[in-house]
């Protein structure tokens, strides 16, 4: 899916157009709790809008970043990489823990392993994943994919829009960009997916038994290995983009009550 490209006001720069629905969310309540809200890998915050948006119904603060690369178009995300991703992560964290007693943070898929990664470099209270990224893919996928790009090709069929409900459509990329899926599992998954132990803050975890983009496996290597507290809730409704799924308001639910527990 591609957007189109919009001129700056001197005439010589230009920068893609972002797409409607993925703006990013920023809300100050003056709450004592903030919760950061992560959107996947060519995904964009359509997709968890709900959640940060009952979030800030729910009297919290809020941010929901719009990550480097997406919401715009493909190309724009291949000169991205985890770096980028990971590093907005963080910036928005630390934009809530600057004016918040605590943090929380939710992501779905690639968002559950930037929440995953943020718990591991910043104070969390807790954290959501919905179908996480968490285990590296196997030597053969690996190789699969140096090999393409190796053989000059840069973009595959996308990911995007795994969705049991048949009315729904997940906007994301029709493309999936390989170097940045490289860089996702390289950067972002080998150096912690052994690591999980590590981590101590609650967790609540959503996990789709159907799910055609992350493997079921990883939410059970993850809740196997987790360090800390876990509340396992498996999803028997909804596939991968489960936030736009038939158990879209079972999440909304659940995480509400974990953050308002965590407050207690």
């Amino acid at each position: 899916m591609s957007g189109q490209n919009v001129t700056m006001a001197d005439g010589n720069a230009s920068t893609p157009a972002v797409l409607p629905g993925a703006e990013p969310l920023s809300h100050a309540a003056g709450s004592t709790t903030g919760v950061l809200v992560l959107h996947g890998f060519t995904g964009n915050p359509s997709s968890v809008r709900i959640l940060a948006e009952a979030a800030v119904l729910h009297g919290f603060d809020v941010e929901m970043p719009l990550l480097p690369g997406h919401g715009t178009t493909v190309e724009d995300m291949m000169t991205t990489d985890w770096n980028d991703w990971f590093g907005a992560a963080l910036h928005a964290f630390d934009a809530l823990a600057s004016r918040c007693e605590r943090v929380v943070v939710a992501g779905l898929s690639m968002g559950g392993l930037l929440t995953l990664s943020v718990g591991g470099a910043r104070p969390v209270a807790g954290l959501i994943c919905v179908n996480p990224v968490a285990r590296m893919r196997s030597p053969e996928e690996v190789e699969m994919v140096e090999e393409l790009i190796e053989d000059g090709m840069t973009i595959l069929p996308g990911i995007g829009s795994d969705i049991a409900d048949p009315d729904v459509i997940e906007t994301a990329y029709e493309g999936t960009p390989l170097v940045p899926l490289r860089s996702m599992f390289f950067e972002g998954v080998r150096p912690r997916c052994e690591s999980w132990g590590d981590l101590t803050a609650p967790l609540l975890l959503f996990t789709s038994e159907q799910d055609h983009v992350v493997d079921p496996a990883d939410s059970a290597h993850l809740s196997s290995t987790y360090g800390g507290p876990v509340n396992h809730v498996w999803l028997t409704k909804s596939y991968h983009v489960a936030t736009q799924d038939y158990d879209k308001e079972l999440i909304v639910e659940r995480s509400l009550a974990f953050m308002s527990q965590l407050t207690d």
